[in-house]
C-alpha cells in the first residue's frame, strides 16, 4: 500500500505539474521518498538506470534531431507537398496526412509526429480556410496516428527503446517483427479515422492558396543534408545492431553532426539560421529525471507484488493458447498504460514477462503485444502518456481545447478496433517468422 501511494501521489504531481515544478522532479521527488521509506533500496538505482539510460538519450537526441530540421522547415515543406499531392481533393488530403505522420513517427519518434507536425497542419488548414468540424477531423489524426504508427522500429517511441534493450532483442529481429504489423495498424487507423471523421471533410479545396514548399525552407544546408543523414542513420541502426552498440551513441552521433552543420561549427557559427542553442533547450531534458524517478517508483510497485501478479495473470494467458495470450497481454498492458501512464506501464509488463513461467514462443510474443499495448493503449485515456498532455497543451494554445471527456469519448471509439488488428497481426506474423 505504501508503494502504491507513493507511485499515486508522483503521478499526479507529473501530470499536474504545481508551481511549474516539471515532469522530471516531480519523479524524482517520488523516488527519493521511496529510497527513504525502504519501498526500494539503493541497489535498485543502479538496476533501474542499466534499463533506462540508453532509451532515455536516444529519445533526448530523436528530439534535438527533430527540432533543428523543424526551424530548418524540413516538416512545413514535407506537409505543403503533402498537400499539393492532394490535388484539391479533401478525401485525398485526409489519408495522405495521415500517412506522413506515420512516416514522421516512425523515424522520429511518436512525440516528434503529435508536436512537431501538429502546429503545421493547423497552419495549412487554416489557409486553406477549413471549417471547425473538419480541421478538428485533422488534428485528431494527427494526434492519433503518432501513436499507432509508432510500432516499426525502435527508436519509433521510447516505449520500443525501453523493451528492446530490456529483453536485448536487435534493431534488425524488432523490423522485421514489428514493420508488417504496423502497417496493419496503420491500415486500420485510416479506416476506423474515415468511419469517425470522413463525412467532416470537404470534398475540395484550392490547392492555389498553398505556399510553395521550397518557401518553407529557412536553412537550406540543413535542408540538403537532412536525407542523406537520415538514410545513413538508419542503416547504422541496422549495421551496429549486431555489435552491440547503443541505440543512443548511434542517435547521439547523428544529433552532433546535424547540430555541427545547422550551427556553422568550422565557420565559428558564421552563417547559421537555426539556433543549436535554442534546440538543446528545447530538448526533453527532464526526461531523464522522469525516467530514472519514474521508473525506480514504479520498481518499488514490483518489489511490493505488482510485478507478481501481473506474472500470474499473463501465465494464466499463456494457458489459454498463443493467440489469446497476445491479445490478452496487449489489451491488459493498454489498460495498465491508459491508467498508469505508459511509460511505468512498460516497466511493469517487462518484468511481469520477465518471471513469468511460459513457454519461449509465448514470451517472445508476449514482449511485442506488452509493446503494441503500451503504444496504443494511451490513446484511452488524456493521462495515458505525457505526449498526449503534451499535445493537449499545444492545442490550447493554438486555440483548440479538447476537454478530457471529449477525448475520451474519442479514445475509447477508435483505439479498441486498431489495438485488436494489430494485435491479431501480431499473432499471424510472428509464429511464420524464423526464430531469433
Amino acid at each position: 500500500m505504501l508503494a502504491l501511494v507513493i507511485f499515486t501521489v508522483t503521478l499526479v504531481l507529473v501530470i499536474w505539474q504545481p508551481r511549474g515544478l516539471g515532469i522530471g522532479w516531480s519523479a524524482l521527488g517520488g523516488a527519493v521518498v521511496a529510497l527513504l521509506v525502504g519501498v526500494v533500496q539503493w541497489a535498485d538505482v543502479g538496476v533501474v538506470w542499466d534499463i533506462v539510460w540508453d532509451a532515455t538519450f536516444t529519445f533526448v537526441a530523436l528530439i534535438v534531431i527533430s527540432l533543428i530540421l523543424d526551424e530548418a522547415g524540413f516538416f512545413a515543406w514535407a506537409a505543403l507537398h503533402v498537400a499539393r499531392w492532394g490535388n484539391g481533393w479533401g478525401h485525398l488530403l485526409f489519408p495522405l496526412t495521415v500517412v506522413l505522420g506515420a512516416i514522421i513517427a516512425a523515424f522520429f519518434a511518436n512525440d516528434g509526429a503529435a508536436l512537431l507536425l501538429t502546429p503545421i497542419v493547423i497552419a495549412i488548414l487554416l489557409r486553406l480556410n477549413f471549417s471547425p468540424p473538419a480541421a478538428f477531423a485533422f488534428i485528431i489524426a494527427t494526434g492519433f496516428v503518432a501513436d499507432t504508427t509508432s510500432l516499426p522500429l525502435i527508436i519509433s517511441n521510447l516505449v520500443n527503446i525501453v523493451s528492446a534493450n530490456y529483453f536485448d532483442i536487435g534493431f534488425d529481429r524488432y523490423a522485421a517483427v514489428m514493420v508488417p504489423v504496423n502497417l496493419v495498424s496503420l491500415t486500420a487507423t485510416l479506416v476506423v479515422l474515415w468511419i469517425a471523421f470522413g463525412r467532416r471533410i470537404p470534398q475540395r479545396y484550392s490547392v492555389a492558396m498553398l505556399d510553395a514548399p521550397q518557401s518553407a525552407i529557412k536553412d537550406s544546408l540543413v535542408f540538403r543534408a537532412a536525407f542523406p543523414l537520415l538514410v545513413v542513420l538508419l542503416i547504422a541502426y541496422f549495421i551496429t545492431a549486431p555489435l552491440g552498440v547503443p541505440i543512443s551513441f548511434v542517435t547521439g552521433t547523428a544529433a552532433v553532426l546535424l547540430m555541427a552543420i545547422a550551427g556553422r561549427w568550422w565557420r565559428q557559427g558564421r552563417g547559421a539560421v537555426v539556433s543549436v542553442t535554442a534546440a538543446l533547450k528545447g530538448a526533453p531534458w527532464q526526461i531523464v529525471l522522469f525516467s530514472i524517478g519514474m521508473y525506480l517508483v514504479v520498481y518499488g510497485l514490483g518489489n511490493a507484488g505488482l510485478t507478481h501478479y501481473g506474472a500470474l495473470a499473463l501465465e494464466w494467458l499463456a494457458q489459454q493458447g498463443n493467440f489469446i495470450a497476445t491479445v490478452g497481454t496487449g489489451f491488459l498492458s493498454a489498460i495498465v498504460a491508459s491508467v498508469m501512464n505508459n511509460m511505468p506501464s512498460t516497466l511493469v509488463g517487462a518484468l511481469a514477462i520477465d518471471q513469468a513461467q511460459v513457454p519461449v514462443a509465448t514470451q517472445e510474443l508476449m514482449i511485442y503485444a506488452n509493446v503494441i499495448g503500451n503504444d496504443l493503449g494511451p490513446k484511452f485515456t488524456p493521462i495515458g502518456s505525457l505526449a498526449t498532455l503534451l499535445w493537449l497543451h499545444v492545442l490550447a494554445g493554438k486555440g483548440y481545447r479538447i476537454s478530457w471527456g471529449q477525448y475520451m469519448k474519442i479514445g475509447l471509439l477508435i483505439t479498441p478496433p486498431v489495438l485488436l488488428a494489430t494485435l491479431v497481426a501480431l499473432a499471424l506474423w510472428l509464429p511464420a517468422l524464423p526464430a531469433a
